[in-house]
């Protein structure tokens, strides 16, 4: 080197400015190696609780299934009774006098059944109701959840694409995705 106005590299000049660039671009590789390992880390935890999701919604459509059927036999017992307390209501238009005094005692006794059945299967339905919603809100939250983890791969696929071409157009594409990953995770986590 010189004092008076011109400037000369050396091999070893050369190299260390080499060397700096070359840290430049390790250094932002590694950041983005870094990014890709938290955008799958984060991924893996929205991809279990799809799965979660998934199975709760199709648990809670099964117990809504369940109660459904013991709703429905409820209301078939009901019409049990009621084709048993019509035969009694028929058998007192038939029966001689001294029989009919047990054939109202047994109308009456088959109408308080019936409220009893019917009170039953109303609650049953009303149970296999509520298993449904649950059931469909499980699987909303599975689509957000999906969703999330979906945004979250095609950004560590992006990050793979950056790494390789160098080319900034990706990185911005890794950010954008994972913050819409990392959104969609919010809103499943929040249930919306």
């Amino acid at each position: 080197m010189s004092g008076h106005g011109f400037h000369v590299h050396g091999p070893h000049d050369h190299e260390l400015e080499h060397a700096a660039q070359q840290h430049g671009a390790e250094s932002h590789a590694g950041q983005l190696a870094v990014v890709t390992a938290i955008l799958a880390t984060v991924g893996a935890l929205f991809g279990y609780m799809a799965g979660a999701t998934q199975a709760n919604a199709g648990l809670y459509k099964n117990n809504a299934a369940i109660k459904k059927t013991e709703a429905s036999n409820q209301w078939n017992y009901y019409q049990a009774k009621s084709s048993k307390q019509n035969l009694a209501e028929l058998a007192i238009e038939l029966a001689p006098e001294s029989r009919k005094a047990f054939y109202l005692d047994e109308v009456k006794r088959y109408k308080t059944e019936k409220a009893e059945i019917q009170s039953d299967a109303k609650k049953l339905e009303e149970q296999s109701t509520n298993w449904d919603k649950q059931s469909d809100e499980q699987i909303h939250m599975h689509h957000r959840w999906a969703q999330a983890m979906t945004a979250l791969q095609v950004a560590i696929a992006m990050a793979a694409i950056a790494l390789l071409t160098k080319r900034k157009l990706f990185e911005y594409l890794v950010y954008g995705f994972g913050v819409a990953g990392t959104v969609a995770g919010a809103l499943a986590w929040f249930h919306i």
